[in-house]
């Protein structure tokens, strides 16, 4: 949200030159404030009750028996990994359709004005604020795994009318499309912290959540932009990128049910 600001500000008070001399990398700088915020939760933040216990009991043991938390993980939770990795891709695939993708094949084929689309995509991004806590509270009541899953339904459901308003070219619709798929992503976004901490034990609960949200993170969210463009490219329709929504959506709702399985089986 701070980042289009940032970047409508920047298109706003430079020229075309100058923006793409050095304009545009003013958004980048917003990235020092994320590390502010991370390094006073990291200082400020207690850990449970949970976490502080763990830790002890590891610092009882000899150095010589300790594990690398990394190498159980791949050796003996690799599985739980994955299915994290999975459920989560289409989250961050979509995200990024939506944010990145979207502007550039509205602004480029549509022949939409980019400050107008910026402007939607930051108004779709202030209702995330009140979602994603709304949805994380909702999670603590009536399941994780039966939110998240809705949030992942709801995803699969809305990837081809999403692009089909989107097509349109109103910027309206755009507004409409973007605002419904952000509810299921949030939806998604608000569960997803404590889903996959608590898919670990204390001890693998870093590196495990770590290592499944990074999966998703790169398979999808960093993957996502690229592969749009290409089959964009490839099919000359966007209900291929719907169709990549969709099969992503289906890998989410597989691995939150073999996820749903393994909770009822412990």
């Amino acid at each position: 949200m701070t980042a289009n600001s940032v970047f409508l500000l920047a298109g706003a008070f430079t020229s075309d030159s100058a923006f793409a001399s050095w304009g545009w990398r003013l958004p980048f700088l917003v990235g020092l404030l994320v590390l502010a915020l991370a390094w006073y939760i990291h200082t400020r933040v207690e850990e449970t009750p949970e976490f502080r216990e763990a830790e002890r009991a590891l610092a009882e043991k000899e150095k010589g028996e300790k594990n690398s938390p990394l190498r159980t993980i791949l050796r003996g939770h690799l599985g739980t990994v994955l299915l994290a990795g999975g459920s989560f891709a289409v989250n961050t695939a979509t995200f990024y359709i939506i944010i990145t993708g979207v502007l550039d094949y509205t602004t480029r084929e549509l022949g939409m004005d980019k400050g107008a689309v910026l402007a939607v995509s930051l108004c779709v991004s202030l209702t995330q604020l009140v979602l994603i806590p709304a949805s994380a509270a909702l999670s603590d009541r009536l399941g994780r795994i039966r939110i998240y899953a809705i949030g992942a339904i709801g995803i699969a459901l809305w990837a081809v009318p999403m692009f089909l308003l989107i097509d349109t070219g109103s910027l309206l619709w755009l507004a409409v499309s973007t605002f419904v798929a952000s509810c299921f992503l949030s939806i998604m976004y608000g569960p997803q912290a404590a889903l996959f901490a608590e898919l670990f034990t204390p001890e693998m609960r870093y590196t495990g959540a770590s290592l499944g949200y990074q999966i998703a993170a790169v398979a999808g969210g960093g993957l996502a932009p690229f592969v749009m463009v290409l089959l964009l490219e490839a099919t000359g329709t966007s209900m291929a990128v719907s169709g990549y929504i969709l099969g992503l959506s289906l890998i989410a709702l597989v691995s939150i049910k073999v996820l749903a399985d393994r909770a009822r089986s412990h």
